[in-house]
Formats: C-alpha cells, sequence, structure tokens
C-alpha cells in the first residue's frame, strides 16, 4: 500500500501490492511502519540521490553525502526521527551510511534474513536485508525479528538468532586482525586508516590484541570475480525496466552500464568467477583460525560533496567504477560473512563520523553482536554526540 519507486522515475506511480517478508515480520512483532525512505536509484551506489526526491544531506554536514543505499533511513535514524530502520546491504548499503552518521548497521549472514517474493531463491544472495540502529541492543532485537527460516527461501538459515544471546561478551583476549588497507590495494583519503585505528585502540583499551594482518588472497582476481557477479545480477536487476519505451532517457548511467557489462558475460565467465569467490572464501575463513573477527574500514573516503555522483578519484588515483571507492565492503559480502558498522572516531573538521568494519565467522551473526556490545560500553563519548541541525 505504500508507494515505492525504488527511486526511479520509471516506478514513479508503482505501490507495493503485498508486504515483503522482513516488513511483515516487524509488523507482526508491533513495529509501526511510517513509510519509506530515500534511496539511490535502484539502490545501485553509496550516494543517495535521484531525480524523484534529489539528494539526501548527510545530518552531521548538510553539504556532504549521508552515504547510501539505506540514505534516507540513516538520516532519519542519526536526526532521532527512528529508534530504528531497516535497509539491505549489497556493497556496503547498511555498512556505509552507518559509518558516516556515527551509529550502528549491520551486513548479516547470507540467508540470515530470507528475502521473499523473489524471482531467484538460488543465485541472487549478494545482497540481504539488515537492521540499522543507535544502540547494539536495539540492533540485535530487530535482527533477531528480520532473521528465520522461510520454506520459500531454500538458503535460509534454519538456526533462530535469539537477541538474548547478543549480550556483550568480554574483549579480553579478544584476537582481532587488522587488514588496514590490503597493503596499500585500497586507496582511503588521509585520516581514514587512523581514524579506525582510533576505535581499534579502544578495543586494545579493553584487552583485545589487535594484530596487522597481509591476507594471502589475490585482491585483484577478487576485485574482477566481483565485478561479473555484479554486472550479472545487478544488470539483470534492471533489464525489465530498461525494456520499456524511452526507460534509457531517464535511467541512470550506473544502472545502464551494470547491464550492459552483464550482456557481454558468458556462462563460462561466470562459472570462473563462481570459482575465485570459492577460493576466495576459503582463504578469508582461514583468517579465522587464528582470529576472532577481521577489522577494516567501513568506507575509503569520507563523505564527500553532495553534488558529486561519486567520487572520480581518491588520494590522487582514479576510480575506474562508480562503485571502485566502495572495494573495501565487498569482502564481507563476497564471503557471506556477517559485518557490523561500529562508530570509531571523527574527521579532524569534527563533523564527519568515521567506522569501523568488524567482519565475524561464518554464520556468526550472535557472536558479532556480542563483540560490538562490548565495544559499545567503550564508545560512550562517541555515542553521546548528535548532529547540529543547520
Amino acid at each position: 500500500g505504500l508507494p515505492t519507486t525504488m527511486g526511479s522515475p520509471l516506478m514513479r506511480d508503482f505501490v507495493a501490492p503485498q508486504d515483503g517478508l522482513m516488513t511483515a515480520r516487524m509488523k507482526a512483532a508491533g513495529a509501526i511502519v511510517v513509510g519509506k525512505t530515500n534511496v539511490p536509484e535502484f539502490g545501485l551506489g553509496s550516494h543517495t540521490f535521484n531525480d524523484l526526491f534529489g539528494a539526501t544531506p548527510n545530518p552531521w554536514d548538510n553539504a556532504v553525502s549521508v552515504g547510501g543505499s539505506s540514505g534516507g533511513a540513516a538520516a532519519a535514524l542519526a536526526l532521532r526521527m527512528l529508534p530504528i530502520a531497516d535497509g539491505s546491504d549489497y556493497m556496503g548499503s547498511l555498512r556505509n551510511p552507518a559509518g558516516w552518521n556515527n551509529f550502528f548497521g549491520m551486513r548479516p549472514s547470507q540467508g540470515r534474513v530470507p528475502a521473499w517474493p523473489v524471482l531467484d531463491v538460488f543465485t541472487a544472495q549478494m545482497a540481504t536485508e539488515g537492521p540499522m540502529a543507535r544502540s547494539v541492543a536495539d540492533l540485535a532485537a530487530m535482527l533477531a525479528t528480520q532473521a528465520g527460516y522461510d520454506a520459500r527461501v531454500p538458503l535460509s538459515i534454519a538456526e533462530p538468532l535469539e537477541a538474548h544471546r547478543t549480550i556483550p561478551t568480554a574483549l579480553k583476549g579478544l584476537r582481532v586482525a587488522w587488514l588496514g588497507d590490503l597493503d596499500a590495494h585500497l586507496v582511503t583519503d588521509d585520516g581514514i586508516l587512523a581514524g579506525v585505528e582510533a576505535g581499534l585502540k579502544r578495543m586494545e583499551g579493553a584487552g583485545a590484541s589487535v594484530v596487522p594482518v597481509a591476507p594471502h588472497f589475490d585482491r585483484a582476481r577478487v576485485w574482477e570475480a566481483w565485478l561479473v557477479w555484479r554486472h550479472a545480477l545487478a544488470g539483470a536487476s534492471v533489464a525489465a525496466v530498461l525494456a520499456r519505451p524511452g526507460a534509457r532517457d531517464v535511467i541512470k548511467p550506473e544502472a545502464q552500464w551494470e547491464y550492459e557489462q552483464g550482456q557481454r558475460l558468458s556462462m563460462r565467465d561466470f562459472v570462473r568467477a563462481s570459482q575465485m569467490r570459492s577460493q576466495f572464501y576459503a582463504q578469508i575463513t582461514s583468517l579465522f583460525e587464528r582470529f576472532d573477527v577481521l577489522a577494516l574500514p567501513t568506507a575509503q573516503v569520507w563523505p564527500f560533496p553532495i553534488a558529486e555522483r561519486w567520487p572520480k578519484e581518491v588520494a590522487g588515483r582514479a576510480m575506474d567504477t562508480y562503485h571502485r571507492w566502495m572495494e573495501v565492503t565487498l569482502y564481507a559480502t563476497f564471503a557471506g560473512l556477517p559485518a557490523i558498522s561500529v562508530p570509531a572516531s571523527f574527521h579532524a573538521n569534527g563533523k564527519w563520523p568515521c567506522g569501523l568494519q568488524l567482519i565475524g565467522p561464518p554464520q556468526g551473526d550472535a557472536f558479532l553482536l556480542r563483540i560490538a556490545a562490548a565495544y559499545e560500553l567503550q564508545i560512550g563519548d562517541l555515542l553521546a554526540r548528535q548532529p547540529l541541525l543547520t
């Protein structure tokens, strides 16, 4: 019964005929749905703007991006309009807005929050729905409501996620692998790594062991495999609307690019990319033999000017795709691992929040939430800050 445009002029008049499974579960638990929030067109890109509703500013600084794709939800949450917000995460769409708005955003394990109705229940698992909140307790309660097996979604996780299992655990003795910028593979804005390390130092102060680690997977080959999956799935999702008369005149060029790249793929391309993904999964999960969680920045850049479509250059290096500057988020997604963005620090200007991304072991959602809850106890000063309305 609510307008569901996905930020596209092509869906200007579309009204959802039924609730999605996640929304139905939240309503059944007593949640009050107040409406839809702004997103990039078709959720593509981590900057919330479209031709229907314009751009959503960052509450901490109206001159810069709020992030995305769950950007409208992030703004509402940061401004205390809502206690919790839901969204989805493909390439950081729950994690990046959380990092740029000083609260918690979690991409659950692949299959933890089943999606229905959908066209494909076997392959299209790169995006997953999940929660954002200003406290870990709220985040955990919301995820426990969203999660759970559904027979219509055969790859959904059967084990229930019980909110009471997410109480804080001690950080003392926690083994954290700090992946940093992956040996300079990930280009970052000045101050990003230091900002994340400020959060890691708080963990060390509570007894955690933080060890710099250079993982062994081939970063370039993982990126190429990621692009194949991204083109195949994102391109397919916009194919139907592109067939409408005049669609190419109004749909964003990034969506058309995904579609066109996907059209060039062969089944052999996809199988090879899937094999590379399988190899990467084995390599990144092997780190959990020595560490409890993996740490990365939530984003590689600070919030950028709201008038820009996406950063064309980062620290002097040209970005060759509209999402290359968010490469740091793909590793949890590609491996299907749970990941949470937690507040780490602020930019030297005092206005831009910086997030720390923690990645947990396979299906370790409850464990990761316990770690985040313990970390939350160390950052009361950060969480006490609120955006100044201008």
